[in-house]
């Protein structure tokens, strides 16, 4: 596939998604099955949430008062709003996403919110529109997956660039637990729903390591990623979309994963795992 074709098809997916009518409860299950606690779920905008989670990285990040976090493909801003809770007043959170509609949630969110230290940027992740060496922490949630895979790489060696010294990056991601097969690979329903482009560990090792981060880890969480067909109905597959509460309305999935995922059990190809790493 093209990268020009899935930046297109991943932008219709996701703005699909950010104009979705909400469907609360399964994004509720999908958030707690990969770690969020109730507690968290209802301390962020209730549309911040869309059910596109794979991890909780702002669990992982260990945040401290006061520093400056940046959340790579941040949508509606759900970690974004944790993360700011926990580096308080003193500290930034910042959303970078590439979707206009996801930014105009993410907005909208912000505009409902007391908080007053939270910004979005619009950028791709590949090459994002900010300064270097300004952040303690990256943070990303099941994003990087949908990079092209050629692409990939770039998207560490911003991470790099955006760091301070001693930095880290805590980051929740599909890999691959094996190669895929071809018909997999090239089904645009299954990379825009973050398996065919799921990277392998020791891809993801390599590009840290070439970007140059050490103390990488790299570590499967065992969540069930069948979640995401489970939650509520059987046609939702992995970061598809939801499906409205009016019977056989669908609203947020331009390409259908349902044939996709039908009769698969996505655990056996990929897994949700959580990467660390430091910057020197």
């Amino acid at each position: 596939m093209e990268s020009s074709q899935i930046y297109q098809e991943v932008s219709k997916h996701y703005s699909s998604i950010a104009n979705a009518a909400e469907n609360a409860e399964y994004s509720r299950k999908v958030a707690v099955a990969f770690g969020y606690s109730e507690e968290e779920l209802a301390a962020i905008p209730r549309d911040a949430n869309l059910g596109v989670s794979c991890g909780n990285p702002v669990a992982l990040a260990n945040l401290k008062e006061g520093e400056t976090i940046i959340d790579l493909g941040s949508g509606a801003g759900f970690d974004v709003f944790l993360a700011a809770k926990r580096v308080g007043p003193t500290g930034k959170a910042i959303g970078v996403d590439m979707n206009r509609d996801m930014l105009t949630r993410a907005n909208r969110n912000l505009d409902r919110s007391t908080l007053t230290n939270i910004s979005f940027v619009e950028s791709q992740i590949t090459s994002i529109a900010l300064k270097g060496q300004i952040a303690n922490c990256i943070i990303s949630n099941c994003v990087i997956n949908l990079v092209p895979q050629e692409q990939k790489h770039r998207v560490f060696e911003e991470m790099f660039r955006l760091l301070k010294p001693g930095g880290r990056v805590a980051i929740s991601d599909i890999l691959a637990k094996m190669s895929l097969p071809d018909d997999l690979t090239k089904n645009l329903a299954a990379y825009v729903g973050c398996i065919s482009g799921a990277s392998e560990v020791a891809e993801y090792e390599k590009w840290l390591h070439d970007a140059g981060f050490v103390g990488i880890k790299i570590v499967d969480t065992g969540a069930d990623l069948n979640v995401y067909r489970t939650a509520d109905k059987p046609e939702i597959a992995c970061c598809a979309g939801q499906t409205s509460p009016a019977k056989d309305e669908k609203v947020a999935s331009p390409c259908s994963t349902a044939d996709v995922y039908a009769d698969m059990d996505l655990n056996q190809w990929a897994g949700s795992y959580k990467i660390f790493a430091l910057k020197p």
